[in-house]
């Protein structure tokens, strides 16, 4: 460990886990020369639909479309001129590496950038947009970690400095001062904060300045329903490896969070929640039908949550923290989808129609709804001479639709297999 490393442990410790303030004022005099704070604004139509004074963190703003640019900028500044002559090194699929890239092209220092080979171009153009000459990418392995250790062997090899996505003090001080820019934003005390959580960066930063200056603050960690690493460590009382993950909320997503970042939130935070993918796409697409805001499924985890809060939230003056906005259009489609199976607007059926003539018509006139719209047919093989199987995916109006198609399907003797309730079958099929 370093002689700064060393530093900030002590530091911590005195902070009993709460990272020092000192360090957050230094990284905010840091980061005043490249970054100009983001809005925080009241949203009538949120407040009104939760009862509460609802106002927004817009780090969706930010130059590179996320807060990551200010752990990124803080680490790479705060080192001496010597470390960043030597280059730096990082491991991202997405926005900590535009953090770094931006970084790098403003401090005009070489940095090598893994992401995975199967990070969306998209995402490898923004990359080098922000860096320009000053960065190369290494596109390695299938996944993150595959990336991630390539990175940290090039670092050592190298003398290079490895920029941690969060789990670093000066990461963390970086991403507080989102945190102190809401406070001093605020005309009133403040009584929630959601902030989202990945591997806990912004939340252990955020928490502890919070923790400091307004420790009447409910701080509320929201992590993904598929990958609640930080919630099942805490429960455990230990940082625990998830063994199954599931990777739709990419910038929240993480295996295993960070020691330090575990060890701070054990202190900040009053409580993790997590909130249902599908749920965290709902809310994606009423931000931006609404209120024409365009966030990252990360980006929407804090407003989605108050859908869990709405009794205890009412007439409380409320922050979510909107941490990104990069989001790739080419997953429209899936977050639509995802959004109307969890509403439960959209059922598959494995629907055996009989082999006579006019059986589809009676299922088109009989059996649908007026207001049911088949999206998806697909007849897939006669399996014998009295029934052939079809995938049939059908949309209704409402919800409470369903019951009455499926009463509809049985009367008119049409056997079916809601696909929807077999999670197996569906991830097959669907």
């Amino acid at each position: 460990m370093s002689r700064l490393a060393d530093e900030q442990m002590v530091g911590l410790e005195q902070g009993k886990g709460i990272l020092p303030l000192e360090q957050v004022l230094e990284a905010d005099q840091r980061l005043r020369c490249i970054l100009q704070p983001t809005p925080l604004q009241e949203n009538l139509n949120l407040s009104q639909l939760f009862g509460c004074e609802l106002m927004l963190k817009r780090e969706d703003l930010q130059i590179v479309r996320s807060y990551k640019i200010r752990g990124a900028y803080n680490k790479m500044k705060s080192q001496a001129d010597a470390a960043r002559r030597q280059g730096v090194i990082c491991a991202s699929a997405g926005n900590h590496a535009q953090g770094v890239a931006y970084s790098c092209h403003k401090m005009q220092v070489y940095g090598k950038i893994f992401m995975p080979a199967t990070t969306p171009r998209q995402k490898v153009d923004k990359v080098i947009l922000f860096g320009k000459q000053f960065v190369e990418i290494e596109l390695v392995g299938d996944t993150f970690d595959d990336a991630h250790a390539a990175a940290v062997r090039e670092a050592a090899q190298s003398g290079a400095l490895f920029i941690h996505p969060f789990d670093d003090p000066a990461i963390i001080a970086g991403q507080a001062t989102v945190g102190k820019e809401i406070l001093e934003q605020s005309s009133r005390p403040i009584d929630y904060v959601f902030v989202p959580i990945g591997g806990g960066g912004l939340a252990s930063g955020l928490g502890s300045y919070f923790k400091h200056l307004s420790p009447h603050t409910r701080i509320i960690g929201v992590e993904p329903a598929g990958a609640a690493a930080m919630q099942q460590s805490l429960q455990a009382g230990k940082r625990v490896t998830l063994r199954e993950m599931d990777k739709f909320v990419d910038g929240a997503a993480v295996r295993e969070v960070g020691e330090w970042t575990f060890e701070i939130c054990k202190e900040v935070l009053d409580d993790v929640i997590t909130v249902p993918e599908g749920l965290v796409c709902s809310t994606i697409l009423q931000l931006y039908n609404e209120e024409a805001i365009v966030v990252e499924p990360a980006g929407a985890l804090s407003v989605a949550a108050l859908h869990l809060f709405k009794e205890e939230i009412q007439g409380k003056h409320v922050v979510c923290v909107l941490s990104g906005s990069n989001n790739d259009i080419t997953r429209t489609e899936e977050i639509k989808e995802r959004s109307l199976l969890y509403e439960g607007l959209k059922h598959y059926f494995i629907v055996r129609f009989p082999q006579r003539a006019g059986a589809l018509r009676e299922f088109l006139t009989e059996v649908l709804g007026p207001r049911d719209d088949i999206t998806r047919f697909e007849y897939t093989k006669r399996t014998n001479r009295d029934t052939g199987p079809a995938l049939v995916g059908i949309e209704v109006e409402r919800k409470e639709d369903l019951e009455g198609l499926v009463k509809r399907l049985e009367q008119k003797g049409f056997p079916f297999q809601l696909v929807n309730d077999d999670p197996d079958l569906f991830q097959l099929l669907v």
